[in-house]
């Protein structure tokens, strides 16, 4: 007898990250249903539906509507984008959803560094993570949480160390701080395998790489084929004044990534407390991982 279609409901389906957790999770077999809202665009539905999605229109602010959508699925994946009304109202109207309909597990929008040892108030998107959490945790469905560093998309451009004109690769701290990188389509790979996995832990802690601004100039020196070399620009009072001045300058509250957020971001990955350890990398034996240099010879930094 041949067993049904794993059925796994994906919040965000739409966006950058979960449009690639879509496709993963269509490539390995899965029924996957789209939560989308009324006024959804027609090219987004047709998107979507191209990529072999089935579409459940939905109120994002009804749990039962929500529920309904979840019927018979093993897992919710969320790849919700946003601030407090995203990541803490959204997520937990989807939670409670995802309890009323029986599903088991639940991933939510994590995606980055170790917030469970960064330091509250340092980092407002960690610490609405982290809040979220404690509200999953109390919930009667199995969580995990999938934790992969930083995108290593954003290097040289959303995340600006790499500095082509000058030739340097700029660093606060320590120059051999070592960091998690991981493509988007590494993670959305990733998050499918997990959806899938009915055993996972509380926690999976991943990296595409993990390199300091060091190696990091190294590589960019064989990839351009011209001599990079780190710069050291202050220490963490230095790098806390900045984020304090960006915010004074261009507050940006509704924005989920403004200058200084990415600032305080920085600030945790060279401090160490947004390292990941221990790495999970080899629970699904089937993935690769791109590397640095992979990256950065398809995606020079200009």
């Amino acid at each position: 007898m041949i067993s049904p279609q794993p059925i796994i409901v994906l919040a965000g389906a739409s966006g950058d990250l979960g449009t690639r957790i879509a496709r993963a999770l269509v490539s390995r077999g899965a029924a996957v249903r789209a939560l989308i809202r009324p006024n959804l665009s027609a090219p987004e539905r047709i998107h979507l539906t191209a990529l072999g999605v089935s579409l459940a229109e939905t109120d994002p602010e009804d749990v039962a509507s929500l529920a309904a959508a979840m019927a018979g699925a093993s897992c919710v994946v969320s790849a919700l984008n946003g601030l407090h009304d995203v990541i803490l109202d959204r997520q937990s109207l989807l939670l409670d959803a995802a309890v009323s309909a029986g599903v088991p597990r639940f991933i939510p929008s994590d995606y980055s560094e170790d917030f469970t040892h960064t330091a509250p108030g340092d980092n407002r998107n960690l610490d609405l993570r982290r809040e979220f959490m404690g509200r999953a945790d109390r919930a009667s469905i199995q969580i995990t949480s999938i934790l992969n560093g930083a995108f290593m998309d954003v290097l040289g451009a959303e995340m600006p160390i790499i500095q082509p004109k000058i030739r340097r690769v700029l660093y606060w701290i320590s120059a051999d701080q070592p960091m998690d990188f991981t493509t988007k389509d590494d993670v959305a790979a990733y998050v499918a395998a997990a959806a899938l996995d009915g055993s996972t832990p509380r926690f999976l802690r991943i990296a595409g790489e993990t390199i300091s601004a060091r190696e990091l100039a190294g590589v960019m020196s064989e990839v351009t084929g011209e001599l990079y070399r780190p710069l050291y620009v202050g220490g963490k009072g230095m790098l806390g004044l900045m984020i304090r001045v960006a915010k004074r300058a261009a507050p940006q509250p509704g924005d989920p990534f403004p200058a200084w957020q990415g600032m305080q971001y920085m600030r945790d990955m060279f401090t160490g407390k947004g390292k990941l350890t221990p790495l999970d990398n080899d629970r699904y034996r089937d993935l690769r991982w791109t590397s640095v240099r992979e990256q950065l010879s398809k995606h020079r930094p200009s």
